[in-house]
């Protein structure tokens, strides 16, 4: 069982290494905003690249030119506050202030929109609201998985089992 610990440890250990260094810039734009578990504020006048937040919200007053997502938070775009790629939500919700603008689709897993009469969206507005979607998205990796684990185990005990001797 140590061998599962440790092999266990060093996947935990490398998973959080590589969600630490997301946001370091590796040979990304600059301009890029990426946080986990700390808000993401453009300011008027900034202007941003793609907003990325994990475990957090984004909130755009400025310009951000190319997509905002956001895991588990939402997205609020306020007054004058433009997006020209795409805006989506897992677990969160999207406000559209007025005058708010969006040139590409809008799309929100397991929340809610919010949207201004006066707010622009370019493409598609497509909403999954409702903690169904989200059960749906969360549970559905561990019911493969748990079904994978249980072939493992009937693999093991079919070719761990004794041969019963045969009467003659």
């Amino acid at each position: 069982m140590t061998c599962h610990f440790r092999c266990l440890r060093w996947l935990t250990v490398s998973l959080m290494f590589c969600v630490a260094f997301s946001g370091a810039g590796f040979g990304a734009d600059s301009r890029d905003r990426t946080q986990v578990g700390s808000n993401i504020n453009i300011g008027p006048g900034e202007e941003v690249s793609d907003a990325t937040c994990f475990g957090c919200s984004v909130r755009v007053r400025g310009h951000v030119s190319s997509d905002v997502t956001a895991f588990g938070g939402s997205v609020i775009i306020e007054e004058d506050g433009r997006v020209d790629g795409d805006v989506t939500t897992f677990g969160g919700g999207v406000r559209l202030g007025k005058e708010a603008n969006v040139g590409g689709d809008v799309t929100v897993f397991g929340g809610r929109i919010q949207r201004d009469p006066a707010a622009t969206v370019g493409g598609d507005v497509t909403n999954m609201g409702g903690p169904g979607w989200m059960v749906l998205i969360v549970l559905t990796p561990f019911v493969f998985l748990g079904l994978f684990a249980a072939l493992i185990v009937w693999i093991v005990r079919r070719l761990l089992r004794t041969a019963a001797p045969v009467a003659a």
